[in-house]
C-alpha cells in the first residue's frame, strides 16, 4: 500500500501508529534482517526509503516503550567500564 504524507513524499507500508504491537515487530525485524542487502547493494532511492521506513518504525515502537529495558553493556558507562576492563586484561603474551 503506499500513501503519500503531507510534505509530498511517498510512504510505502501501513502508517506505524496503525499497527498493532506484533505486527510492528514483524515489521521491525524485517527491515533490520533486510538492513544490510540494502545498504550494500540498493539503489540511492531504495536506501532513503529504507531510511525513511526505519525511522518510522523504530520511532512508533521507542514511543510505544519509553521504558524498553536497556543493557548496562549498551550505554556510554558500559562501554567505558568494558574497555577499562578489557584494557587491564593480561594478553596471551602475558604482558
Amino acid at each position: 500500500m503506499n500513501a503519500h504524507d503531507e510534505r509530498g513524499t511517498t510512504m510505502t507500508g501501513v502508517d506505524p501508529n496503525r499497527l498493532d504491537d506484533q505486527q510492528l515487530m514483524k515489521e521491525l525485524e524485517t527491515i533490520h534482517r533486510t538492513r544490510h542487502d540494502t545498504l550494500l547493494y540498493g539503489s540511492d532511492d531504495a536506501l532513503r526509503a529504507h531510511n525513511e521506513r526505519m525511522a518510522q518504525l523504530e520511532g512508533e515502537y521507542l514511543r510505544r516503550n519509553p521504558r524498553r529495558p536497556v543493557a548496562p553493556g549498551r550505554t556510554r558507562d558500559g562501554a567505558r567500564e568494558r574497555t577499562a576492563s578489557d584494557s587491564a586484561t593480561p594478553t596471551a603474551s602475558g604482558t
